[in-house]
């Protein structure tokens, strides 16, 4: 029954990461997500039919750890102050939110234990809560960075690549889907996927954040 704490958490962790991106582009120059009603926390103008209702639910029935995303928020490129430059840091602040929510989670989850007074059950809820939300975002980031269209590491890596090849590896945008289900449907993504996260939640082990 664990799915009932981690689907709320999947839907603000994804709702964070889609408004940092129409955030950043709107520093940058861009308002179209800001006039499409997309720069906001109210969940509903995110949701995605695929990232953020059946995928979730694939992932509970098989067992694998809960993932998704939300429906992307709409950014011209060619509104940003400097549309190559600004594009890398649009793509890339979306996994860097769901970091930074992990980092959060993990200093709470530590401070939760100086918390006098509350009921046990309370702060094991508490804790159960700060860990998922540790988890299910460290996946999100290093989800979301696979270099696989549409994932923001597809934009990241387009946008760091000479214009030649970017064009190129662009090309491949209308397979990026069908390859991300292939490798969810084999559970090889949970393969990639777990080496990096491995990683990251033992840093925030060796920061003393985590038990």
């Amino acid at each position: 029954m664990d799915w009932i704490l981690q689907l709320p958490i999947l839907f603000f962790s994804v709702v964070i990461h889609e408004f940092s991106h129409g955030w950043l582009a709107l520093r940058h120059g861009d308002d179209t997500a800001y006039h499409s009603g997309r720069l906001t926390l109210n969940p509903l103008p995110h949701i995605d039919p695929f990232g953020t209702i059946l995928l979730p639910v694939l992932c509970i029935l098989s067992h694998a750890p809960v993932f998704g995303w939300a429906k992307p928020v709409p950014v011209n490129p060619l509104r940003l102050n400097n549309p190559s430059r600004d594009m890398v840091r649009v793509a890339a602040v979306g996994p860097l939110s769901n970091i930074l929510l992990a980092f959060l989670a993990a200093l709470l989850f530590r401070l939760s234990f100086e918390l006098p007074g509350l009921p046990r059950e309370f702060h094991s809820l508490l804790r159960q809560v700060l860990h998922f939300t540790v988890q299910i975002n460290l996946f999100l980031a290093v989800f979301n960075l696979l270099p696989i269209h549409p994932l923001d590491g597809s934009q990241v890596l387009s946008g760091l690549l000479p214009d030649s090849l970017g064009e190129t590896y662009d090309r491949l945008a209308p397979y990026g889907f069908f390859l991300i289900v292939f490798l969810l449907w084999t559970g090889l993504l949970s393969r990639i996927l777990m080496p990096p996260v491995s990683i990251l939640y033992q840093s925030l082990r060796a920061l003393g954040l985590l038990p």
